[in-house]
């Protein structure tokens, strides 16, 4: 009997001679601060909890509240309903991010495809940032639409695209704010401007943003002054909220039609009632505690500036708690992540798939759970890098 799947060693070989394997391994203390490695303490410089609330003890509380009703929400909302925790959260996002509504999604990827999806579809076209995250690229994909893709944040670009399409249904533009692997910022106000020109419906992806900028913490869309009507604004409770789930909020027949037609919520499991708990109490927090983005982005520029007095190469658009520190390959970039794990900082060795080639890096992600104690720790182990 022959075995079907006798290719998947020599595949992962293959990977392995380009330094491209991603192990598993076992950490214990996944939430910014510190975390164990291997049995070894590390500064955590690879958390998306921008915040430090994933370990807060009054989001703590308000979860362990919630858990005394139950653990799992046992069912897709759309059959059973929604708990009043799962009904709280979407009341406070809509409020947090001034819109009629607000639906909740199990992930922030399961958001991105399942908004695009339920917005465009084969008659349709949508228009896709080249630095964007897999989750908006897959679903764009997905929705069968065509797809074309501007240079990253190119307007001109984007504009003689959307000048071309006059014949589709409908236009979609989908953006990251805040790009994930490069730490720069979406020209959030030019590209609402071009969507109300040319008629377009304009998806904002605020997960990396959300909780870290604007006067109230809302996101890009805030600090950047946009209140267009052709927005569609999604997010994460995973990063700086410090929970789990993805959100989009809009319009109330924006989330009804996403209530009725996205997938990728109608047929999954509701998030965990505590989840949604938790990221309530975070949301109350970001309010009320409006020093910890401040010092996230004194922070965040005394390490860029710091590095780049080193000789690290980072680029020059950086804005925020996103770093990275480009190390050209794959090799070298695990090399030098190794080495700062050996002075106990734990920084994300980022390479292809997830960046293009020759572009591998290590992105180094700032909290507040760090505060100087933990910035002083990784401006030194970079300087003591041999390279």
């Amino acid at each position: 009997m022959t075995n079907s799947f006798n290719w998947l060693d020599d595949e992962i070989a293959s990977l392995e001679s380009r330094s491209l394997v991603r192990e598993r391994r076992e950490v214990q203390s996944l939430t910014a601060g510190r975390c164990q490695v291997d049995g070894n303490e590390l500064w955590n410089f690879a958390s998306n909890d921008y915040l430090g609330f994933a370990n807060d003890p009054a989001v703590i509380a308000a979860a362990r509240d919630a858990l005394k009703e139950g653990v799992g929400a046992g069912a897709s909302a759309l059959v059973t309903g929604r708990t009043y925790w799962h009904a709280k959260v979407e009341q406070r996002l809509a409020e947090f991010k001034g819109t009629e509504s607000a639906i909740l999604f199990p992930t922030g990827f399961a958001a991105n495809i399942g908004t695009i999806v339920s917005l465009v579809g084969p008659e349709d076209i949508v228009f896709c940032d080249r630095l964007n995250h897999a989750s908006l690229v897959d679903g764009a994909r997905h929705s069968k639409a065509r797809f074309r893709v501007y240079p990253h944040c190119d307007m001109n670009a984007l504009k003689t695209e959307l000048e071309k399409s006059t014949d589709y249904r409908r236009r979609l533009i989908v953006t990251d704010s805040l790009f994930s692997m490069d730490g720069d910022v979406a020209p959030l106000a030019e590209l609402a401007s071009l969507s109300e020109q040319h008629d377009a419906m304009l998806l904002v992806d605020e997960a990396h943003a959300t909780g870290v900028f604007g006067d109230q913490g809302t996101g890009l869309l805030e600090a950047q002054n946009v209140k267009s009507q052709n927005v569609v604004a999604v997010g994460t409770l995973s990063k700086a909220i410090g929970a789990q789930g993805g959100y989009v909020a809009g319009s109330r027949s924006l989330c009804d039609w996403l209530w009725n037609t996205a997938r990728t919520n109608m047929f999954s499991t509701a998030l965990a009632p505590p989840m949604c708990a938790a990221a309530s109490e975070s949301l109350r927090l970001i309010e009320s505690e409006p020093h910890r983005r401040e010092w996230l982005h004194s922070a965040s520029q005394r390490v860029v500036e710091t590095l780049r007095s080193q000789g690290w190469e980072i680029p020059d658009k950086v804005d925020g708690p996103i770093i990275p520190v480009l190390t050209d390959t794959p090799e070298n970039t695990l090399n030098l992540s190794k080495k700062l794990q050996q002075q106990g900082i734990l920084v994300a060795a980022i390479r292809p798939p997830t960046v293009p080639q020759g572009k591998s890096r290590l992105r180094i992600s700032l909290s507040y759970a760090h505060r100087d104690e933990g910035v002083d720790a990784l401006v030194q182990a970079f300087a003591n890098l041999d390279r």
